[in-house]
């Protein structure tokens, strides 16, 4: 056992090449596959979702961090060689439905549930949400940039840091609502180490990061006002392949999105990007006390 969790660790960490690769038995052997991106708060989630399975009954429960983008996530998840994988409310509406205009959890949840094409569900979304925040330094900010209109007006002039999809998804609604246009868009990671020293060492002004995230506080990081609300709410919720889980097993995630706070995510990522604590362990220990 102690074997398993080792090996399972060094994938979490290595978190190279493509899981999915050369095919994977999946939900049509009756194996529930769980994805996760290579954020580490979707692996942690990954993970306290394989535990409530196992905890329901469960045996043939795996974890495959990680998968990759949302693109190959769906596909995976259609031909069932994933089974679950936790997901973001907004993020996965505007996926199914580019012309949204919802931008309040509750919402946000009503349309996806409407929207989540045959083949797929979505469960009980958690109070826990993690939203997308345009991030800069305390000297831009000192400077009279407090919100994204305020960020509009000098887009020109800054070099943006992101995650490799920020352009196909909000470089035109950024564009539309505030009239910004960035000197550059450089790819750097999602909420990562990448962006976080780029914008520590001034190789990017602006980034996108995360509203969990402990590297904002701990790095003096100034988080800009959605004063549009141009990022919808981020919910967490639990995106399924219909049919590869049991009513006891679907209730056992019901109860961890229950259990699932903000302020128990925030310090669920300070644990894991921090502290650098076992995931495994940081999981068995949040499932104790859900």
């Amino acid at each position: 056992m102690k074997r398993l969790i080792s090996l399972l660790v060094v994938v979490l960490v290595a978190g190279c090449g493509n899981p999915l690769a050369g095919g994977g038995e999946g939900g049509t052997s009756g194996d529930i596959i769980i994805g996760a991106s290579d954020v580490g708060e979707s692996l942690l989630l990954a993970q306290i979702y394989a535990g409530a399975l196992r905890q329901a009954g469960a045996s043939n429960v795996t974890v495959r961090p990680p998968v990759g983008s949302r693109e190959v996530v769906v596909k995976a998840l259609q031909d069932k060689s994933l089974s679950v994988v936790p997901d973001y409310s907004g993020n996965l509406l505007r996926y199914f439905d580019k012309d949204t205009t919802a931008t309040t959890s509750q919402d946000v949840y009503a349309q996806l549930k409407q929207k989540v094409p045959a083949g797929f569900e979505v469960l009980d979304q958690a109070p826990a949400e993690d939203k997308d925040l345009l991030v800069v330094g305390p000297q831009l900010a000192s400077s009279g940039i407090k919100t994204f209109s305020d960020l509009g007006k000098r887009c020109g002039e800054l070099v943006f840091g992101g995650p490799g999809q920020w352009s196909s998804r909000w470089k035109d609604k950024i564009k539309s609502l505030y009239g910004c246009e960035f000197k550059e868009i450089r790819t750097t990671d999602t909420g990562g180490p990448v962006t976080v020293a780029a914008l520590k060492s001034g190789d990017v002004q602006v980034a996108d990061l995360f509203s969990t995230s402990s590297t904002i506080a701990a790095n003096g990081f100034v988080p800009l006002v959605d004063d549009k609300n141009m990022f919808p709410a981020q919910n967490i919720v639990p995106l399924v392949a219909r049919g590869t889980l049991s009513p006891a097993e679907v209730a056992a995630l019901n109860r961890v999105s229950a259990a699932l706070t903000t302020e128990e995510l925030t310090r669920l990522n300070v644990q894991f990007t921090e502290e650098k604590r076992n995931p495994l362990d940081i999981a068995e220990e949040f499932l104790a006390r859900a």
